[in-house]
């Protein structure tokens, strides 16, 4: 099961961005705030952002948010290089 979080309408409208470009924005934001606080590493962050390898060190590099990367951010990246 998927769990979904809910966003109050008003807050969700509230948003500057054309209807289209909101949902990429808040998981965006999500990933990046929960990868800098240690909450989940590189590369769920980027799963979750749904973004490249490149695309979201590129973004971390925008925001100067350095990469923390440990024996367990490496298990998981060849575990991912071995996928089919």
């Amino acid at each position: 099961m998927e769990p979904n979080i809910s966003i109050p309408k008003d807050v969700y409208a509230a948003i500057k961005l054309p209807d289209e470009e909101k949902k990429k924005l808040l998981l965006n934001e999500l990933a990046v705030s929960l990868y800098q606080k240690g909450y989940l590493s590189f590369g769920k962050a980027r799963a979750l952002a749904k973004m490249s390898k490149w695309g979201f060190h590129e973004e971390l590099g925008k925001r100067k948010i350095e990469r923390h990367y440990d024996l367990e951010n490496l298990k998981e990246d060849l575990e991912y290089g071995t996928q089919p």
